[in-house]
């Protein structure tokens, strides 16, 4: 993924590359415009400037043909139906995937509403990883979690990662950035600084 002048309200203008399989983190101060640039990479928000995926611009394409190929996950993820299972796809094998980060199987038919944060949160990963994902554009998605669990999401974004994702991710934890990220970018005042 490439991006190229991103600029919405004080956020911007904002250029960076994502190759694949690589993790960018995106660090700064609350109110820095981390999470106005994943919306505006995710198209979910009106902006100037461009976002290309294999040299084809975001806006060449339909939002649902960006959207299957650029994941975003937000800090708190919206629930439309009342129960865990039906926000994934018919077939889902939750017996091995729920345990990948710590939730038991039998969660599936949990109500939304029984979930804590954190389980909201690694539930609302695992829903965005699906077929077709090239990019996964993260915000704060372990803020809520202990160690363990931290650990456990970690390991996950690794092996996606293994497999050629490009991760983007919004992250006040240093340490985090330090052990995920193949590069960093900091932002200030919607501003970037130098990325690394």
């Amino acid at each position: 993924m490439r991006a190229q002048g991103l600029h919405r309200l004080q956020v911007g203008p904002i250029d960076l590359e994502l190759d694949a399989g690589a993790c960018l983190a995106v660090t700064g101060p609350s109110g820095a415009g981390k999470s106005v640039l994943l919306r505006m990479l995710a198209d979910l928000d009106p902006h100037r400037g461009e976002a290309w995926l294999d040299g084809r611009a975001c806006s060449a394409m339909t939002a649902p043909a960006w959207r299957r190929q650029v994941g975003y996950v937000a800090a708190d993820s919206g629930w439309w139906q009342p129960l865990v299972g039906a926000h994934f796809p018919a077939g889902t094998d939750f017996a091995r995937l729920l345990p990948a980060v710590g939730i038991a199987a039998e969660a599936a038919g949990w109500p939304v509403a029984r979930l804590s944060t954190g389980e909201r949160q690694r539930l609302a990963l695992l829903r965005a990883l699906r077929p077709g994902l090239r990019v996964l554009l993260l915000d704060e998605p372990t803020s809520g979690l202990d160690a363990d669990n931290v650990a456990r999401v970690e390991a996950l974004l690794g092996r996606q990662r293994a497999q050629g994702l490009g991760l983007l991710i919004v992250t006040h934890d240093e340490a985090q950035a330090a052990r995920l990220a193949t590069h960093r970018l900091s932002l200030q005042g919607g501003r970037p600084g130098a990325p690394s």
